[in-house]
Order: C-alpha cells, then sequence, then structure tokens
C-alpha cells in the first residue's frame, strides 16, 4: 500500500534532515575539521539546487515521489540529479510516477535488503522531452524479475544489467 504523506508527516521528515545535516556541521566544527565541514555545505547546496530544478519540471508527482523516496523503507538509498535548467516541457507525470512507483517495488522485490544499494536518477531535460537514467548499484537477487518488468516497457533501453548493476535510459516525449 502507498502511503499518503501529510504536510506535517513532510515537515517532521524535513526537519530531521536538517538537523542531521547541522549535526554533522557541528561535529566536524568540534573536531576541527574544516575541510570537511565545508565540503558537507558544498554537498547541502548541491542537494538543495537539484531539488530546486527538479521542483521546476512540472512534474509535481514524481517530484514528491523522489523527495520522499528516502522516508520510505525501502531496500535501496536513492539519489537524484537533475541537468540543466530548462523551460517548462509537458510530459505525462502520471505516467512517469506510476512506471517509477513500479519499478521502485520491483527492486525491492528483487535486492537484497540491508546491503549498499544506490539507485542513481539522472534527469535530462531535453527539447522534445526528457531523459531519464536509472542507474543501479548494489546485490540483485532476482534479475529475471525485473528483466521481466522492463520488458513490458517500450520506453525502457536497457544499457547494462549484471547481478551487481544496471542502467536504464527511459525517454518521455513532450505531449
Amino acid at each position: 500500500m502507498e502511503k499518503e504523506w501529510d504536510i506535517i508527516e513532510v515537515l517532521r521528515h524535513s526537519r530531521h534532515d536538517w538537523l542531521n545535516k547541522l549535526q554533522l556541521i557541528k561535529g566536524n566544527l568540534d573536531l576541527n575539521r574544516i575541510d570537511r565541514v565545508k565540503e558537507v555545505i558544498t554537498e547541502i547546496v548541491v542537494e538543495a539546487q537539484h531539488e530546486t530544478k527538479l521542483s521546476n519540471l512540472g512534474l509535481p508527482q514524481f517530484a514528491s515521489l523522489l523527495f520522499t523516496a528516502n522516508w520510505e523503507s525501502h531496500a535501496f538509498q536513492l539519489e537524484y540529479e537533475v541537468f540543466e535548467d530548462s523551460e517548462y516541457i509537458k510530459i505525462n507525470d502520471f505516467k512517469l510516477t506510476e512506471w517509477t512507483k513500479s519499478l521502485f517495488a520491483r527492486l525491492n522485490q528483487t535486492i537484497e535488503a540491508f546491503q549498499e544499494n544506490h539507485l542513481s536518477i539522472t534527469i535530462e531535460p531535453q527539447s522534445d522531452g526528457i531523459r531519464f537514467f536509472f542507474d543501479f548499484r548494489g546485490i540483485i537477487n532476482n534479475k529475471e524479475l525485473i528483466e521481466q518488468f522492463l520488458a513490458g516497457s517500450q520506453e525502457v533501453t536497457i544499457k547494462e544489467f549484471t547481478e551487481s548493476e544496471f542502467a536504464l535510459e527511459v525517454f518521455m516525449p513532450a505531449v
């Protein structure tokens, strides 16, 4: 069952994330590790820039899914980046979000829990649509189950697929 996030839960999780980041900065300051403090601040700024770019894509359902993904009990850690600020490109937000939710569910079924499993999504707006790159690194226990899921997706191009990683390209044309 899909979790519905209300504003209080979102604020609570967001506040928790920010407190963790501030504690990391404070701890490194206490240890006089100024270079590490600067790195952490740079990471926070880059993350905020990607959040802004994702928010500006005009894909509210997809953005919400990515913003809350690491607060859910997935067997993987998600990170994302958005290339270039672009002018508004209208694509099917619902279709993209539902496909991505299905990918997340399939991953949770097929990867080894409690391991270093990472999913990275790179978002590249283009003049005729948006290109998404899904890169996974971790331990895949049931490669066939993911392959079956991907076989039913016309928009997907598999670039690489092994027991420990896959790289997919998904193109969503402008509507």
